[in-house]
């Protein structure tokens, strides 16, 4: 007569330099991306360059793929990132970087023609939708490449400290910079339905009587 015996889960094994690496660089990723928003914003209020439907509709893929990273982040501040919380967040954050890509390609494409002086001011050269094209591609290429060892890094217990602290002042960071956001988008928009192509004014501020 055979006994049953209860099999007890594996208890997850301690951090090792792999998945330390994993969720530093879901941190990274997170705050790189919401720096560049950041780096717009900058752009928009300090040289008085209003952005394009376009140009808003890259920032909120940026922010997007920076809350792709964040689900890996939150998901670390628990204690255990599981291979689904890496396919989750990551896939997230790649359809993100897919769709933010295309975005900056067609406006790239607006204005490659010769004489074309480009929308906006450039910045080392290139202007900002090259240069988000270019950050879409190489984090393409960076998700592949952190995807390729989630086998190595799923599981693992993620130590409380410093991961919780650090944790957490990323995810303020992105949640701050993704309301500045919305509200510089209202500010823009106004009460209305579409964003100019070139817009020219804080139409919000005129549609309230303010200017």
């Amino acid at each position: 007569m055979t006994t049953a015996q209860t099999v007890s889960p594996a208890e997850p094994h301690p951090a090792g330099l792999l998945a330390q690496a994993q969720f530093w660089f879901a941190c990274l990723f997170a705050v790189g991306w919401t720096a560049v928003v950041c780096g717009g914003l900058s752009v928009q209020f300090g040289a008085w360059d209003y952005p394009c439907p376009l140009c808003m509709v890259q920032r909120m893929f940026m922010l997007l793929a920076a809350l792709g990273a964040g689900y890996v982040v939150r998901q670390g501040m628990r204690g255990t990132i599981t291979g689904r919380d890496y396919m989750t967040g990551w896939g997230l954050s790649v359809v993100a970087c897919m769709a933010g890509g295309f975005a900056s390609w067609r406006q790239t494409m607006l204005h490659i023609l010769p004489g074309d002086k480009g929308y906006g001011s450039p910045v080392l050269g290139l202007h900002l939708y090259v240069w988000a094209w270019v950050l879409f591609m190489l984090s393409m290429v960076a998700i592949g490449v952190v995807m390729a060892f989630a086998h190595l890094t799923a599981g693992p217990t993620v130590p409380a400290f410093p991961q919780r602290t650090a944790g957490m002042l990323v995810l303020a960071f992105v949640a701050l910079v993704t309301a500045v956001n919305l509200v510089a988008v209202l500010c823009l928009e106004g009460f209305h339905w579409f964003l100019p192509d070139d817009p020219r004014r804080y139409q919000l501020f005129y549609d309230l009587g303010i200017l």
